[in-house]
């Protein structure tokens, strides 16, 4: 076969076969078009379905939300309507109420202008008859002036003198008899109610002296007392302020002292002393100080014991501790404890009698004399001074004032204070209850500790041997040798300046250096 011829026929079969390719080719393309449209019109006609469906349920749903918002704004509306016609309801209720207290005022307002009117012509009508009355009257004086030859004037002058004699004599006859009526009941009642006071106290009578006397159970313990050289005794009476008087007593120490709150230190340390065994200068210390503050203790407690017993409530704790240190204390001889004891249940006792307050009566008898037991004795009168302490701790002025007046130092300007002044001085004149030497004594010897105290660089100063001796106890530090012998010599001067005394006086300046270590 020609070769041309072939390759012509391989080339319009190629062509044959490409054409019938497209043909299919295009026919396929035809028939996937045509499902493509198919499928995209069924998905357009579903998304149309799906947005009509949504479009009417939000059309729904805005429909629904309107008719809530209807309904809430008609309520809304109800109400605003319903409170409008209450509100308006309520006012014109009060308009009817208003109108018909107008109409009631108005009426009364009517009625009172008929009275007034009614009340004016009565008025007029009195004042033509008390007129036509005053010429009666008139009248009538000149017709008894002229039957009595005297004006009017005149008679009533007479009458009322004679009127004003009369009730001066019967007022004067009166104010007589009450006078002494009131002197003789007054008198009567006193006595009355003083014995019944004194009669319904009773009262127990201490002597206070200036001696204690401790009692041993052998004379061997009086060596250890005394200890080496006497420095076992020194230091006992350089603690305690109080000569200790060892001597051939059998069984016995002597304590003197006028203060007895450090006898009874000096005495407790002593007992406790012996009884320990142990008796030496460092330890005679530690016990002395053991006991003061045991002292201390006991004092609070008497003074706490006997305002409880005695029913004052309310007692300011510092005045508490006095009122316990007034049972270390004496006037005249006479505990003071046991005297302002007294004086408060007679002080209670004549208040009632006579109608007054009864417990500030005894209040004020409790606290009379706490002027007498400060620890500073300043210089002022103990009824002064425990007026201010009584004023500092925030006492009643009644009882302040009865503090202050009970001796006359100030005026009584209440009614308890005649009673305490009284009572104070029925207490002190009770037969055997003072001793009016040894509150001078005291008070002398008090003095002379005081002077020396005044001079710089003394510490301690002790009136012992009955007054006849001072000790004087100076710092080392500040006092040397020859100033002691000076310091000495100026206190004996100043005492003969100053002071009466039967005898004489020692004057001892004590000055002790110490050295103390601890050994740990």
């Amino acid at each position: 076969m020609d070769p041309v011829l072939s390759i012509v026929l391989i080339v319009v079969a190629l062509l044959i076969g490409v054409a019938g390719g497209y043909f299919v080719g295009h026919k396929n393309t035809q028939r996937d078009l045509d499902a493509v449209k198919v499928k995209s019109q069924a998905l357009i006609a579903e998304a149309e379905l799906k947005a009509e469906k949504v479009k009417s349920e939000r059309i729904h749903q805005a429909n629904e939300k309107a008719r809530e918002i209807r309904a809430a704004a008609e309520d809304e509306s109800n109400k605003l309507k319903q409170r409008y016609e209450t509100s308006e309801a309520r006012v014109r209720q009060k308009e009817v109420q208003l109108n018909q207290k107008y109409e009631t005022l108005k009426k009364d307002q009517q009625k009172t202008d008929d009275r007034f009117k009614e009340l004016t012509r009565q008025r007029e009508v009195l004042s033509l008859k008390e007129v036509e009355l005053d010429k009666l009257i008139h009248s009538q004086v000149e017709k008894l002036e002229q039957v009595a030859g005297l004006s009017a004037v005149d008679a009533r002058e007479k009458l009322m003198e004679a009127l004003r004699d009369e009730a001066r004599t019967m007022a004067s006859s009166q104010s007589k008899d009450i006078i002494e009526q009131a002197k003789l009941t007054a008198n009567k009642d006193a006595k009355k109610i003083i014995i019944q006071t004194i009669q319904r106290t009773a009262a127990e009578h201490a002597i206070e002296n200036t001696v204690s006397v401790f009692n041993l159970d052998n004379d061997d313990v009086k060596g250890r007392i005394i200890g080496r050289e006497g420095r076992n005794i020194r230091a006992l009476e350089a603690a305690t302020g109080i000569e200790i008087i060892v001597d051939d007593t059998p069984e016995a120490i002597i304590l003197s002292g006028f203060d007895p709150i450090r006898r009874e230190i000096a005495r407790l340390s002593l007992q406790k002393l012996v009884q320990d065994g142990r008796i030496h200068p460092s330890r005679i210390e530690e016990v002395v100080l053991k006991v003061t503050k045991q002292i201390n203790d006991e004092i609070i407690e008497t003074g706490e014991r006997t305002v409880i017993d005695l029913g004052v409530h309310g007692l300011h704790p510092e005045l508490v501790r006095m009122v316990g240190r007034m049972k270390y204390r004496s006037s005249y001889g006479q505990n003071l404890l046991q005297h302002s004891r007294e004086v408060a249940n007679l002080c209670a006792t004549m208040a009632a009698e006579l109608g007054l307050n009864a417990k500030r009566a005894k209040r004020a008898g409790l606290l009379h004399d706490i002027g007498k037991v400060p620890e500073d004795n300043p210089e002022l009168p103990h009824a002064i001074l425990g007026m201010e302490l009584a004023k500092k701790w925030g006492e009643h002025e009644e009882v302040i004032n009865a503090i202050g007046a009970h001796h006359d130092e100030i005026e009584m300007t209440s009614s308890i204070s005649p009673i305490v002044q009284a009572c104070d001085a029925i207490s002190g004149s009770r037969p055997g209850a003072r001793r009016e030497i040894v509150e001078g004594y005291i008070q002398r010897l008090k003095e002379l500790e005081n002077l020396a105290l005044a001079y710089p660089g003394v510490t301690k100063s002790y009136a012992i041997q009955a007054g006849r001796e001072l000790r004087v106890i100076v710092e080392s530090e500040k006092v040397s040798d020859d100033q002691a012998d000076l310091l000495a010599f100026d206190i004996s001067e100043k005492i003969m300046k100053e002071m009466q005394y039967p005898g004489q006086i020692k004057v001892a300046v004590i000055r002790e250096k110490r050295a103390i270590a601890y050994a740990k």
